[in-house]
């Protein structure tokens, strides 16, 4: 039987909150000290139109957050209401954007899921689910990108393009990352959850990684209730929840472009989108809370060439943060104390 954790004080703190915003905010210091240059700020205009293209941004982010809503009450067979669904997705949010990127919010995302009155296997269920929909996700659209736009478009910034490009190097790297985790996690979900297990024990015998031994035994139990659940879902059932996915991400990717739209001319929207999910797939082996400064830098460096000056990339940055990190960190500083309260009964310093 799968256990999950009780506890979730022990990864969420204070000091888990501040560490990422003073990491973010600092980059943004950095480089604008560094590269100052007051004809660039000047192209920064605030108009009516900014106004607009402002409020879109803000309409693709509850767009995106909506789709998530969407996701996980299909994967629940609709036995989480609409509210339930929007505290956990902000719940999870939250977690992922004090986890570093390779971790997220999957290891407490159990925990949240099982709160709201859905059985342990239940749970685990969909936070697999959702795990290896957002992965599938990545490993359809990259290539579809390529397909469509040139490599030296994606990758050549501001010059050629070699095997020694470190934007390439660390897409490559993330994609194959996401690639063989779909691989793995759907042999293990689909065909044979128990023989993924064994194999999981037996890799965890080797003596540097032993000490999380049962650990792994915990996450093969996990992929055995996870199956049970999983297999017996239709077709439909996964197109829906793939849906709801593609809508989520695909309307997270176009709050860059309206961004940019609210100041800037666009020409290329769609190698802008292409840019964005390639940077995701970069950021997924940042070791800092939510990516924090390594998603700054990297959005000032790659998507810089959009802007007319590179120095107003930085700040671009600093909008897209608030617009699609810093919420998760202010609703989630008030939403979890108070679904604390709710969900764990605390009498002195135990909890019940």
């Amino acid at each position: 039987m799968v256990q999950i954790p009780d506890d979730p004080f022990r990864q969420i703190k204070i000091s888990k909150i501040i560490l990422p915003t003073l990491l973010g905010l600092g980059v943004v210091a950095y480089f604008i000290f560094k590269n100052f240059n007051p004809q660039a700020f000047d192209t920064v205009v605030f108009t009516f139109n900014s106004v607009i293209w402002l409020l879109v941004a803000a309409l693709l982010m509850a767009t995106r957050d909506f789709g998530y809503m969407i996701r996980i009450r299909v994967l629940s067979d609709n036995r989480l209401t609409w509210l339930q669904s929007f505290r956990i997705i902000m719940l999870w949010e939250f977690t992922s954007a004090i986890t570093p990127s390779a971790i997220g919010g999957t290891s407490v995302a159990i925990l949240y899921v099982n709160k709201e009155g859905i059985g342990v296997g239940k749970s685990t269920a969909i936070v697999m689910a959702t795990s290896l929909l957002d992965e599938l996700y990545f490993v359809i659209m990259f290539p579809l990108v390529l397909v469509f736009l040139k490599t030296q478009q994606l990758f050549a910034i501001g010059g050629g393009i070699s095997l020694t490009n470190p934007f390439l190097i660390a897409a490559l790297v993330g994609y194959s990352l996401k690639f063989l985790w779909v691989l793995l996690i759907s042999y293990a979900l689909f065909k044979n959850p128990r023989g993924f297990k064994w194999l999981l024990l037996q890799v965890f015998r080797l003596p540097f990684i032993r000490r999380w031994r049962s650990g792994a035994n915990k996450a093969g139990d996990e992929i055995i209730e996870s199956s049970k659940e999983l297999k017996k879902q239709p077709v439909k059932f996964w197109l829906k929840t793939f849906g709801a996915t593609a809508l989520s991400w695909t309307a997270r990717y176009w709050v860059v472009n309206a961004l940019f739209l609210a100041f800037f001319i666009i020409d290329d929207h769609f190698l802008l989108f292409g840019r964005q999910l390639v940077m995701w797939i970069m950021m997924l082996v940042s070791p800092t809370p939510g990516g924090s400064g390594l998603s700054e830098y990297v959005f000032a460096e790659y998507l810089g060439d959009f802007l007319p000056f590179a120095e107003v990339a930085i700040l671009m940055a600093l909008l897209w943060r608030l617009f699609t990190y810093y919420p998760y960190l202010i609703i989630g500083a008030f939403v979890f104390p108070r679904w604390i309260k709710n969900k764990f009964k605390i009498k002195g310093n135990k909890k019940e």
